[in-house]
């Protein structure tokens, strides 16, 4: 059975469209990642476990809720970090932690070569942000090094996610949900997202 959520709105669908757009301006690609973005974290939140509580309103007093679980944020170096003031706006209370990969020029896998997060991944929701997921060969090795480090309850959110990554994301973590924006057709021979945005990192942080 598919873990894979893609968010079915037309905001998201029209966003999607300036991001894949190359003439879309560097502040124009920022925001509509961010807009993005806060429809995922709505998204992915409604999992989150509550408990009621009672509020007093300016009338009367009346049941609230609280979010129950820490919740962890980890954006991917570097185009992670493109996700996660709009993840802190509607988890205000989410700690953040940072994972940075690279592919090891020997071997051709991924190695670890930053990380750091909070405590208790084990007692966490654990939330990690990649605009793109295309091989899937960086998101595995994410996760294997999180899982190692205690994370039991994890999910990956991403703007685009290619056939290829889906598969190979699923086949080594079935238990963590994918949520995506879109699911593009297929990768090319140089394993780019096909139609896909380009590099998103590249994009966001005007690097090209």
């Amino acid at each position: 059975m598919s873990n894979l959520h893609i968010i079915d709105n037309p905001l998201i669908k029209r966003d999607i469209t300036y991001l894949r757009d190359k003439n879309t301006k560097e502040y124009q690609f920022r925001l509509a990642l961010k807009r993005i973005s806060f429809i995922l974290a709505a998204e992915i939140g409604k999992e989150f476990p509550t408990n009621e509580i009672e509020v007093e309103t300016p009338l009367e007093k009346t049941t609230g809720h609280k979010i129950t679980r820490q919740i962890v944020l980890i954006p991917v170096l570097r185009a992670g970090l493109s996700m996660v003031s709009a993840f802190i706006e509607m988890i205000p209370q989410a700690k953040v932690g940072h994972i940075g990969m690279e592919r090891d020029e020997e071997t051709l896998k991924a190695r670890t070569y930053y990380f750091k997060t909070p405590k208790n991944l084990d007692k966490s929701k654990v939330i990690v942000l990649d605009p793109m997921l295309a091989t899937g060969g960086s998101a595995v090795a994410v996760f294997d090094y999180l899982k190692k480090n205690g994370a039991r309850d994890c999910v990956f959110a991403c703007l685009i996610a290619a056939p290829e990554g889906i598969d190979r994301l699923e086949e080594n973590h079935p238990d963590v949900p994918i949520y995506t924006a879109v699911k593009d057709r297929q990768l090319n021979d140089k394993g780019y997202i096909l139609p896909g945005l380009g590099d998103a990192g590249d994009r966001t942080f005007g690097t090209l």
